[in-house]
């Protein structure tokens, strides 16, 4: 069976086709858009004959941001086995999906193993990985289009991503990371920086910023990243998303390009705890077992200081959450920086300087990123960020003796939170200590920022524990977060906690949001109606990201309002994300079972998915629904005429 996935121009308008051609004798699936392109009616389908077809196509498909024209050949063979497609490799990227993906591809999980076999634990999953990650045949950029030019396409696809899709996922694409995945900012001169969904106006946070908007945005179920100095957890955090960084080692790094390999941790994000807990288990390989609940969940108080919200909302809904769930007695409070200071000698001062630890953590971070690049650098000389040009020369600076006490440090501290936390415990903490900073601004270049993120960072990535960042919903419109940190090993009973406790932090959330914005539900209902009119004239302006945004934030302000979620539908139809479309429709149908426009949004994306049997369901009951709607009752007939 072979994939063709090709966006095509029709109409004055970019059009996804992605259908599975089966090359068996007499047999071929096609969508009807192709089926007008080639001129045959579905009784064509059992002849024996040859197709040629030459289109002049523009293809989103490249990362390297260069464009160009191509010629695409597709042989049909019906009736014969096998398809052909000869095409240039285009170098071209159109900004769409947030500006998440730096390239779409696709691959296929294996066929479903027959029963009685269990089938695959991750089928019907889509994912995505960060461009530091193998795919055979194609170049692995590292955030440089500099890195790209000089680099081959990979022979072999990286472990991981391997695994997953043998696991049932499919992999649809690549993503941005920051230059070199060496920031946690989000940003990258030369691809762009993506769009953070849950605040537009706000940076997404690196490195792995696209992986992360991707899963946000409800591109994909999940995705990959790398977590050095906090390349999950920070975007996971601005994007209010589940972001979660395993125990060191814990997973292969395989066919993944380094950044400081004392550091790296191959981490991803969801939106749903279960399916962080389903990845974890596919990843980690592990075994099945009882889930266990916490005994332990301790709150760093110190951590809490750090933040520049209000503390307090933040710890008591893990409090309340903690409390409702296990007992009061499972809750502690520590002040870390005592702890270390009596556990790990050499971090003296660590809780009045807030430097120690995060000193050990870049010191590390920059000496074994010189060791794994500085040659190429100094080869290619490419025009490089001013804050990794400064950070280069910091490296050069550094001497083997003081990385061995750093790494002294590190076997310390993983013992000193083992010793802490055990088997059954949990360290609480901020992720950040700011909310998302603005798009542009200046504030994640000052020194208290830079001190206070990588203060509260270095905990986990200089231990190598395994931590979890989950969202919290908004202060002061922006996604604020916690931390969960268990002990190095612990990953399991992690994504156990996350997932056993998600849906009462959640609870707590949203009582502690509505205990405060309670007298402001009518203008919440309002600003949610402005957002929604908004986006109707950014879709009529043809600006379909700029419209997916603002119905967004009307959705996220009135969530119970069927219309905003078929509005965006159609936004994302225009902009072919058919899955998004079809998900938002099923939301707005769940609100509205009377809503003809969802059901018919639903059908067109579920023709263009190829689902063509729920395709005439959806355009059938928006008959019942009006009786009188001539697109229902056109595109029902189209699809029987050919598919039945």
């Amino acid at each position: 069976m072979v994939l063709v996935r090709v966006h095509i121009l029709f109409n004055g308008e970019w059009i996804e086709q992605n259908d599975e051609y089966k090359s068996k004798i007499g047999q071929l699936q096609v969508a009807p858009l192709l089926l007008e392109l080639l001129g045959f009616d579905s009784s064509a389908c059992g002849c024996c004959f040859l197709v040629w077809l030459k289109f002049k196509l523009r293809i989103i498909s490249s990362s390297y941001m260069a464009s160009q024209s191509a010629n695409l050949w597709v042989l049909l063979g019906l009736g014969l086995a096998g398809i052909l497609l000869m095409t240039k490799k285009l170098k071209k990227n159109i900004k769409q999906d947030f500006g998440a993906f730096i390239e779409k591809l696709q691959l296929l999980p294996p066929p479903q193993p027959l029963p009685p076999k269990a089938p695959h634990p991750l089928t019907g999953l889509s994912f995505a990985v960060s461009d530091l990650f193998d795919i055979e045949g194609y170049v692995t950029g590292f955030g440089h289009p500099e890195w790209a030019r000089t680099h081959s396409a990979a022979s072999r696809t990286s472990t991981v991503v391997s695994t997953l899709v043998e696991g049932g996922a499919t992999c649809i694409g690549k993503t941005v990371v920051d230059e070199f995945a060496y920031s946690i900012n989000g940003t990258n001169k030369h691809y762009d920086t993506p769009t953070n969904p849950a605040a537009p106006s706000q940076m997404p946070g690196g490195s792995s910023s696209g992986a992360a908007v991707a899963v946000a945005a409800d591109l994909v179920d999940f995705s990959l990243g790398i977590d050095t100095v906090g390349g999950v957890r920070v975007p996971s955090a601005f994007c209010g998303i589940l972001g979660f960084r395993p125990s060191y080692g814990a997973v292969s790094h395989m066919g993944i390009i380094p950044i400081s390999t004392s550091l790296d941790t191959v981490g991803w994000f969801a939106r749903d705890p279960k399916i962080l807990r389903h990845v974890g288990h596919v990843l980690l390989q592990l075994p099945f077992a009882a889930q266990r609940s916490p005994r332990q969940i301790i709150i760093a108080d110190d951590c809490f200081e750090l933040l520049k919200i209000p503390a307090d909302r933040v710890v008591q809904v893990v409090i309340k959450s903690t409390e409702k769930l296990f007992g009061r007695q499972v809750l502690k409070h520590e002040n870390l920086g005592e702890y270390f200071d009596s556990k790990v000698p050499s971090l003296k001062g660590f809780h009045k300087t807030n430097g120690e630890l995060k000193n050990v953590m870049r010191l590390i971070q920059r000496y074994e990123f010189k060791n794994n690049h500085n040659e190429w650098i100094e080869s290619v000389k490419p025009a490089l960020d001013p804050d990794i040009s400064a950070e280069i020369g910091e490296m050069l600076e550094i001497s083997e003796t003081v990385i061995e006490n750093c790494k002294s440090i590190r076997n310390e501290m993983r013992s000193a939170i083992s010793s802490l936390l055990k088997d059954d415990g949990i360290l609480v903490t901020p992720t950040t200590a700011y909310p998302p900073p603005k798009l542009g601004g200046k504030e994640m270049l000052s020194e208290d920022y830079q001190n206070r993120a990588f203060s509260l960072l270095s905990i986990a990535s200089v231990s190598g524990c395994c931590q979890v960042t989950v969202p919290l919903g908004y202060y002061d419109k922006c996604p604020t977060s916690v931390s969960f940190i268990a002990r190095h090993g612990g990953d399991r009973f992690l994504l156990d906690t996350v997932q056993n406790m998600y849906a009462s932090l959640q609870e707590q959330a949203d009582i502690a949001t509505k205990s405060k914005l309670s007298t402001n539900t009518f203008n919440q209902k309002q600003s949610a109606e402005i957002a929604k009119e908004k986006g109707n004239q950014a879709y009529k302006d043809k600006q379909w990201l700029k419209a997916i945004s603002f119905y967004t934030e009307a959705i996220k302000l009135n969530g119970n309002n069927a219309t905003y979620y078929s509005n965006r539908a159609a936004a994302y139809l225009e902009s072919g994300s058919f899955l998004q479309a079809e998900a938002d429709c099923t939301k707005a149908i769940n609100l509205d079972k009377k809503n003809v426009k969802a059901y018919l949004r639903r059908g067109t994306a579920r023709e263009m998915l190829g689902y063509y049997k729920e395709a005439i369901e959806d355009f059938s009951y928006a008959l019942v629904l009006e009786p009188t709607n001539k697109r229902a009752s056109l595109s029902a007939d189209r699809l029987r005429k050919v598919f039945m």
